[in-house]
C-alpha cells in the first residue's frame, strides 16, 4: 500500500492505438485525481465548480456515498473490506460536467494489503460496467470483455490490464485482444503534483474544462473513423450491476 497522501492530482497523457481494420493513433493531455472516497477533497463553493465528486457519477445509487456503493458492489461478489482503505483514480466534475472512461479503485483490507481492484468503465451511451480484478504483484490482470465501449468493436475478446497503484508516477494500460485481430491498446501515464488550491487552479488553467474535452475527443475520433468507412458494431443490451 502506498504511503503517498491523498488527495493528489496527476498531470497525465492518455494514448489510444488502433491498428485494424483502420490505423488510428492519438493522444492528449489531461489530469486526474487520486482520492480516498472516505475523505474526499473539500473546497470552497467557487472551487467546487472545478472539482466536484458525486456519488451519482459512480456505480448506481446517488442516495449513498461512493464508498457505500463500492462496498455494496463488492459485497454482492463476496468481498468485505472490513473498513479497509480505498484509493480512487478518477476525473472530478468540472463546471457541472464529467465523463469518466475509466475509474480505478484500489481496495485494501483492514489489515492493509491490497484485496482487489475495481475498474469502472463508462461508455458514451451513459452506460457503466465495473470489472472486479485480482491483480498480481505488478498490478496485472486479465478479464473477458463484457461491455460495449467503442462502437467499432463488438463485445468479444479479453482485456489484459496493468493497473499498479500510483505513487510519484502513474502508469496504467489496457490492451484488448480479439480473436484473429491485432490488439487495441490504451495507456495512461502521469506525474503526481500537489492537490491544494494552487495545484487545482494550475491544472484547470492548463486543461480548461477538461472533462468536456475528454468526451469531445472520443466522439471526434469516432466521427473520423466513420468518415473513413468504419461502421459501428451492434450494441447489445447491458444488464445493470446494481446490488439489490
Amino acid at each position: 500500500m502506498t504511503t503517498a497522501g491523498t488527495p493528489a492530482i496527476y498531470e497525465c497523457r492518455i494514448t489510444h492505438a488502433r491498428t485494424a481494420p483502420l490505423r488510428n493513433v492519438f493522444s492528449y493531455r489531461s489530469y486526474q485525481w487520486l482520492v480516498d472516497p472516505d475523505d474526499l477533497p473539500r473546497f470552497s463553493r467557487s472551487l467546487r465548480l472545478l472539482a466536484d465528486f458525486r456519488a451519482a457519477d459512480h456505480f448506481a445509487d446517488p442516495r449513498r456515498t461512493i464508498r457505500e456503493n463500492l462496498d455494496r458492489f463488492l459485497a454482492g461478489r463476496g468481498i468485505d473490506l472490513h473498513g479497509g482503505r480505498v484509493l480512487m483514480l478518477t476525473h472530478a466534475r468540472v463546471l457541472g460536467y464529467v465523463f469518466n472512461p475509466l475509474t480505478v479503485y484500489w481496495c485494501h483490507s483492514a489489515a492493509g494489503p491490497l484485496e482487489c481492484v475495481v475498474a469502472e468503465v463508462h461508455n458514451t451511451y451513459r452506460q457503466r460496467h465495473a470489472y472486479l480484478l485480482t491483480t498480481d504483484e505488478r498490478g496485472r490482470a486479465q478479464t473477458p470483455k463484457e461491455f460495449y465501449v467503442s462502437p467499432f468493436c463488438p463485445v468479444d475478446g479479453s482485456y489484459q490490464m496493468s493497473l499498479p497503484q500510483p505513487g510519484r508516477e502513474l502508469a496504467l494500460s489496457i490492451v484488448l485482444h480479439r480473436p484473429g485481430q491485432p490488439p487495441f491498446a490504451a495507456g495512461l501515464r502521469g506525474r503526481r503534483v500537489p492537490a491544494g488550491t494552487r495545484g487545482l487552479l494550475a491544472a484547470a488553467i492548463r486543461h480548461p474544462w477538461s472533462t468536456v474535452l475528454v468526451s469531445g475527443r472520443i466522439r471526434w475520433q469516432g466521427i473520423k473513423l466513420y468518415a473513413r468507412g468504419l461502421r459501428p458494431a451492434p450494441r447489445p443490451d447491458h444488464p445493470a450491476q446494481e446490488v439489490t
